[in-house]
């Protein structure tokens, strides 16, 4: 839920043009976070009435904050690398780096012009954190682009998160993973999760839906092509499951069983 929606409420700007939900904004709002509109709100709380879509928001926002603390915390990375962001909203990924160490560096990536724009606006005072927009199926460009050259060095580890992006990636998302992680040195982590059917298919198939209203829909798969992503890693511990079950420590518990059954979660080592 990355993008525009096709149809529904819109809201008149100062200037005369209309202004649709925007997904991202709609994460925003399931995440407690305050950079949406009122039209953003409108559309959340009515989804929100039919299944448990915030829950999911918060199932993978709490996969994130465990893998970023633990990445600086227990293995010393002070780089990420965060594809598909979004609005950095609450939780995100700088702020729970910079709790630990200041030093951190951040690159937040997204392709929508609006998500960039209401980004850029939050960082523009930190030196540590820059967002850069572009698709993330363009390796190159992103790791070319000079906030990332500026901020990430990939002869030392990096964390890249691919973080609830993976179902927008429609062909060859294996191919896209595999060309990031050429780039990464040895110790450096690829942390993600996948949307999936395989336990809750009903529920999955409401958000498929929910996203085929938005211009760009989102692909659920299987564990076994979830597997395929991570193949030739160094799986941390316990290795690919459920988000809400990757090293859970109470962080914002799951209030909604189907909800955590949504989506798969893995964290790997490259290795030499």
């Amino acid at each position: 839920m990355r993008c525009a929606v096709q149809d529904g409420p819109q809201r008149v700007t100062t200037n005369g043009s209309s202004e649709r939900p925007n997904a991202a904004r709609l994460f925003d709002y399931y995440l407690g976070g305050a950079h949406n509109f009122a039209v953003d709100r409108a559309l959340a709380e009515a989804t929100i009435q039919q299944f448990p879509v915030a829950e999911m928001a918060r199932t993978i926002r709490s996969f994130s904050r465990r893998v970023v603390r633990f990445c600086v915390e227990d293995l010393g990375i002070r780089q990420f690398l965060d594809l598909g962001s979004g609005i950095p909203t609450a939780g995100n990924v700088h702020e729970v780096a910079h709790s630990v160490d200041p030093s951190c560096h951040v690159v937040y990536v997204d392709h929508d012009p609006v998500t960039v724009a209401h980004s850029r606006t939050m960082l523009r005072d930190n030196l540590n954190a820059a967002i850069v927009q572009a698709d993330i199926n363009d390796v190159g460009t992103v790791l070319r682009d000079p906030e990332t050259r500026r901020l990430i060095d990939f002869e030392k580890p990096v964390a890249v998160l691919m973080i609830g992006i993976l179902p927008y990636v429609y062909d060859e998302p294996a191919g896209v993973v595999a060309r990031y992680r050429a780039a990464m040195c040895e110790g450096s982590l690829l942390a993600l999760t996948h949307l999936t059917r395989d336990v809750e298919p009903e529920l999955v198939d409401k958000l498929v839906n929910l996203a085929d209203g938005l211009d760009t829909p989102v692909v659920p798969r299987t564990k076994q092509d979830v597997e395929e992503f991570v193949c030739g890693l160094e799986l941390l511990e316990p290795g690919l499951v459920l988000a809400a079950n990757w090293r859970a420590d109470g962080d914002l518990p799951g209030t909604s069983a189907a909800a955590d059954a949504s989506t798969y979660g893995a964290v790997g080592l490259i290795c030499g």
